[in-house]
């Protein structure tokens, strides 16, 4: 049985869906924002919801999608970025929120899909079963807007607001453990240089 936490900011009413979370991002997505999916389901879903080349399909390395956001975001600082990573990654990257916290990019949105388990690996218990809480642990590391969206129309309007702010955000949600829909092409250099075209960077 489950010890993830019963009170307090954690608690929500429904899980979501992960593959219906990022096609509801994709729907708002207007102006060639860049969109870096973590390894593993959290990709498998951007593929299937909507392929596009300003889209950044992480291969075989846990915990580099905030990282890559990151580095997207300062470079491109008028370009909106969103990152989208699973709570197994997150936890092998935490200082990335810190990192991300010092630089204050206004530009980046930072999604968290919890399941609170490896799914990919065979669905090992992740901390964020035995009570971890990423929301907090992102406000400790000084992102304050930081929030767990409790329902699906609370993510949408999480959703909005942090696309049209001026500072970061980080959203996250207890998914269900449906699989990943679809299958990402594992080709790293098709992958580099389509993403480098969709942010204009090669011809």
């Amino acid at each position: 049985m489950s010890t993830r936490p019963s009170q307090g900011e954690a608690v929500q009413s429904q899980l979501l869906n992960r593959f219906d979370l990022t096609a509801r991002l994709l729907s708002r997505l207007t102006r060639d924002e860049a969109v870096i999916g973590g390894i593993g389901n959290t990709n498998f879903d951007l593929w299937a919801a909507g392929r596009r080349p300003q889209n950044f399909y992480m291969l075989g390395s846990m915990g580099l999608a905030f990282p890559i956001a990151l580095g997207v975001a300062l470079a491109q600082p008028r370009r909106r970025v969103v990152a989208i990573e699973g709570d197994g990654s997150l936890l092998m990257q935490l200082g990335c929120l810190a990192t991300i916290a010092e630089r204050c990019p206004a530009n980046l949105t930072l999604l968290v899909m919890d399941n609170a388990s490896y799914q990919i690996t065979g669905s090992q218990p992740t901390a964020t079963h035995y009570g971890a809480d990423l929301v907090a642990i992102a406000k400790g590391c000084g992102l304050a807007d930081s929030f767990w969206a409790h329902a699906t129309e609370a993510y949408e309007g999480l959703l909005e607001t942090a696309l049209s702010s001026d500072r970061p955000h980080l959203i996250a949600a207890r998914i269900d453990k449906s699989p990943g829909q679809g299958s990402t092409d594992r080709d790293p250099s098709w992958i580099r240089d389509s993403f480098m075209r969709g942010l204009g960077t090669r011809q």
